[in-house]
């Protein structure tokens, strides 16, 4: 060993701080490369009575140095965290794997109990998840409740490794009466796109007991935000919630929407730069509502989120006292946007919680409305198919059934007062006063014809049949009682089902950007009559005018051809918005 090395180590162990059961070396800069480098290193360690935490993160360890290592760390039976991340600074990624068993092979063999194991920014791929992979499984490990592998490149492979891993140490530490209860998991910058995600999110589901959760810039799109999100709740205790810089569009921040209502413990969601949109923002708003009670920060910046989700938000943290932060930077506000949203918080005397908007990416443009990630469109393709196609496809096939089976599709008779499935079809493919004053039952058949779950449907039926009203026709007030049925379906449901309905609603009416290819739908003065109508029942309530009134105030000038009903229609929100006050 150089003269130099025996000089730096003998400086760094005089610079060790040593107490509380901890031995740290952290930082020191060593390149320890074999047994001779580390004499003075493991001395100490084997000296030491009683370590519980040592340090060794900010060194570069080679193969033959982690031997001797964990030589001495073989009877340390007490050892219960092990601080060691970016300790292979410059090593082939080939010695990782073999340093990494060696350690884990000592503290196994010492019977040690970890309760923390850091490995973060060691970049040490796959290999090095199978470098662990027996330690995670082992008793050593049945007491964990933090692990940190931040910025580790583990990879799809590694993130199957590791959720197999997790997996079965949860299996062999339940065989002895005492569940692996992992409560931290930190795993950001590591490529783990969907596939990676979603092995993990069965291995989380199965464990129940996550506390923070932090995977942020790991490339998962929406089916590994989904397979998260149905994780996330099974784990009722979820303090902090990090996905940043992953990719949630509509469907992965409305499943995530439907999971956050499960977790009442909640204080930190960082979803920035994730784009969330504004129908997912929407969504988060009635989720904020009527929850998260002890929520303390929201990070949705870069997510181009418009002027009336933000607005939404604002007025959804009003009854969140612990409420410390929110981040809506970066999103498409634009200056008026802007300058709204910092009103509506001061009047609400939250303008201190409200983060910087300096970032604001301004209003989308008209021409960018369709322009949505290529994803997106192929898969919305399916998903937005409408009703009137579904129906028309159907219609021949539901008569013939019809015929041979003397029922209809509710298991009715053709003689039930239940109107027969071919007629409703018919009429929603071509709404008219006519076909309306056909129909023996309306109300009971479309009630049938919606369902909370799918918005896009009962959006697509509500404007066919409200599209052919008039009020002085002699089918007016019994298409209105149509509209009552659709919409007290839809807004009867919760709060996210029918904040979810309503957003879908608007982007038909070309009030909203959706996402993907959305067929908008022409608006008339009679749908704009029909919901003047609706916001004076009962079952409009407040919180539906708010958001209905919110997007109107903003857009309201898409509808400047039906100006005299617009008018009607917001007069009528404004008396709702105010009638609890």
């Amino acid at each position: 060993m150089a003269a130099d090395d025996i000089g730096q180590l003998a400086d760094a162990l005089s610079r060790t701080h040593v107490g509380d059961g901890e031995l740290s070396y952290q930082g020191r800069g060593l390149k320890l490369d074999n047994a001779e480098s580390v004499a003075g290193l493991v001395t100490e360690i084997a000296q030491y009575q009683g370590l519980r935490a040592l340090r060794l993160e900010g060194n570069t360890i080679g193969v033959e140095a982690a031997q001797a290592i964990a030589k001495a760390l073989e009877d340390k039976d007490q050892l219960q965290k092990c601080h060691w991340s970016d300790m292979f600074t410059g090593r082939l990624r080939a010695e990782i794997p073999t340093a990494l068993r060696s350690l884990g092979s000592a503290i196994t063999s010492a019977g040690a109990r970890l309760s923390e194991l850091d490995l973060s920014d060691n970049a040490f791929g796959p290999d090095g998840v199978k470098g662990i992979e027996q330690l995670l499984m082992s008793p050593s490990c049945h007491s964990l409740k933090v692990l940190r592998l931040n910025n580790c490149g583990m990879g799809i492979g590694g993130g199957k490794i590791l959720a197999e891993a997790l997996t079965e140490c949860h299996r062999r530490s339940s065989a002895l009466g005492a569940p692996l209860s992992l409560r931290v998991f930190i795993a950001g910058r590591n490529r783990l796109e969907n596939e990676g995600a979603s092995a993990l999110a069965k291995a989380f589901k199965l464990l129940g007991s996550l506390e923070e959760l932090h995977v942020p810039q790991n490339g998962i799109n929406h089916p590994g935000i989904r397979a998260l999100a149905s994780a996330m709740q099974h784990n009722p205790h979820l303090r902090v919630l990090n996905l940043n810089d992953n990719t949630f569009t509509k469907r992965g921040a409305l499943a995530m929407a439907q999971a956050l209502r499960h977790l009442k413990n909640i204080q930190v969601i960082n979803f920035g730069d994730c784009l969330v949109r504004t129908e997912g923002a929407m969504a988060l708003s009635a989720v904020l509502r009527e929850g998260l009670p002890i929520l303390k920060e929201l990070n949705l910046s870069f997510g181009e989120i418009t002027e009336p989700a933000a607005l939404l938000l604002a007025q959804a943290v009003l009854n969140k006292p612990q409420m410390e932060k929110v981040d809506l930077n970066g999103n498409c506000l634009g200056e008026e946007g802007c300058e709204a949203l910092r009103e509506a918080m001061e009047v609400m005397d939250k303008a201190d919680m409200l983060a910087s908007l300096s970032d604001d990416e301004g209003e989308p443009d008209d021409e960018d409305d369709n322009e949505d990630d290529d994803d997106d469109n192929e898969t919305d393709e399916d998903d937005h198919e409408t009703f009137e196609d579904e129906e028309k496809e159907n219609l021949d096939e539901e008569e013939e059934h019809s015929k041979e089976n003397g029922v209809n599709c509710n298991g009715n008779s053709p003689s039930s007062k239940l109107q027969n499935p071919t007629k409703i079809a018919s009429y929603l493919c071509s709404p008219s006063s006519e076909k309306e004053l056909d129909l023996e039952d309306k109300t009971a058949s479309l009630e049938h014809q919606v369902d909370a779950d799918d918005p896009e449907r009962a959006a697509d039926v509500l404007l066919k049949i409200s599209a052919s009203y008039k009020e002085e026709a002699e089918s007016g007030e019994a298409l209105l009682e149509a509209v009552d049925a659709v919409l007290k379906t839809m807004l009867s449901a919760s709060l996210l089902q029918s904040t979810c309905f309503l957003s879908t609603l608007l982007v038909h009416m070309g009030l909203l950007k959706g996402e993907g290819k959305v067929k908008r739908v022409p608006v008339v003065s009679a749908q704009l009559s029909c919901l003047t109508h609706a916001v004076q029942q009962p079952y409009f309530q407040q919180h539906h005018a708010l958001l209905l009134h919110t997007v109107l105030c903003r857009n309201g000038k898409a509808l400047k051809s039906c100006s005299s009903a617009l008018e009607g229609l917001q007069d009528a929100l404004k008396r709702r918005c105010s009638a609890d006050h």
